[in-house]
C-alpha cells in the first residue's frame, strides 16, 4: 500500500497525488476528499507518518555519521623525518675550512756510531804535511765524517807530537771539544817528527790520523 494515496480527478477522472489540492491535468480543484480515493480518511496521517519516518532515517544517518570512529590511519599523519640534522638548524652557516695538508716528515739522517774519516787541515784546507821554522806557531784543524759523530757518541779528540823537541802541539777548544791546535817549531836541527791526533777509542769506532812535520836549522 502506498503512503500517500491517490485519488482521481471529478472532471477527467485521472489519478493524481492527494497531497495535491487541483488536478495537475485539468486544473479542476479537488472537491472534498476526491472521486473514488482509497483510505481518504487516513490520508493525512499516513502523510504524516511518512514525514516522521523520514525524519527519524534522517536523525538516524547523521547519528550514524558523527559517532563513527575515523579509522586508524585516517589520524593526524606522522611528520615526515627533516633530511638535516636538527643541531645544524640552530648552528651559523660556516664557512668550510680547507684541511690543512699534512707536511712530510723529513728523514732523519743516519748518525754513525763509528768515525769513517778523519783529516788535519791548515788554511781551510787538507794538508799531508808541512815544516816549521824554530819558534814559528801555525793553527791547525780536523776535518771529521760524520761531522756529528763525536757530539752524539761523546767521543774525545786528543793531540800528540812523537818528538817534543822537535815541535810541541797544544790543543784548542772549540765547540766543546779539542778541534782545533797550535804546532810550535822547536828544533834547531834539519830532520822532521809525527803529529797524530785520535778521535774516540780506535778500537771502539774511533780513529787516528798522522802526518809528518818537517823542521829546519837556524832561522828563516
Amino acid at each position: 500500500m502506498a503512503i500517500i494515496n491517490e485519488i482521481k480527478c471529478a472532471r477527467c477522472d485521472r489519478k493524481y497525488s492527494g497531497v495535491r489540492s487541483r488536478c495537475p491535468y485539468c486544473g479542476a480543484r479537488r472537491i472534498g476528499r476526491g472521486k473514488y480515493s482509497e483510505d481518504s480518511d487516513n490520508a493525512k496521517g499516513k502523510m504524516l507518518i511518512g514525514l516522521l519516518i523520514m525524519s527519524v532515517f534522517t536523525v538516524g544517518a547523521v547519528i550514524l555519521l558523527f559517532s563513527t570512529p575515523a579509522p586508524a590511519d585516517a589520524g593526524t599523519p606522522e611528520e615526515a623525518p627533516s633530511l638535516s640534522n636538527p643541531d645544524d638548524m640552530n648552528e651559523p652557516n660556516l664557512p668550510m675550512e680547507t684541511p690543512t695538508p699534512t707536511p712530510t716528515p723529513e728523514p732523519i739522517p743516519d748518525i754513525l756510531t763509528e768515525v769513517r774519516s778523519i783529516a788535519i787541515t791548515y788554511d781551510n784546507k787538507v794538508t799531508p804535511g808541512f815544516s816549521l821554522y824554530p819558534g814559528e806557531k801555525l793553527g791547525i784543524g780536523l776535518l771529521i765524517e760524520p761531522p756529528l759523530v763525536v757530539e752524539e757518541n761523546n767521543m774525545e779528540i786528543t793531540w800528540e807530537s812523537s818528538n817534543e823537541d822537535r815541535f810541541t802541539v797544544t790543543p784548542m777548544m772549540h765547540n766543546g771539544n779539542y778541534y782545533r791546535a797550535t804546532v810550535e817549531g822547536i828544533a834547531t836541527e834539519q830532520g822532521s817528527a809525527t803529529l797524530k791526533v785520535t778521535v774516540g777509542d780506535p778500537d771502539n769506532g774511533g780513529m787516528s790520523h798522522s802526518i809528518t812535520i818537517g823542521y829546519w836549522r837556524g832561522p828563516r
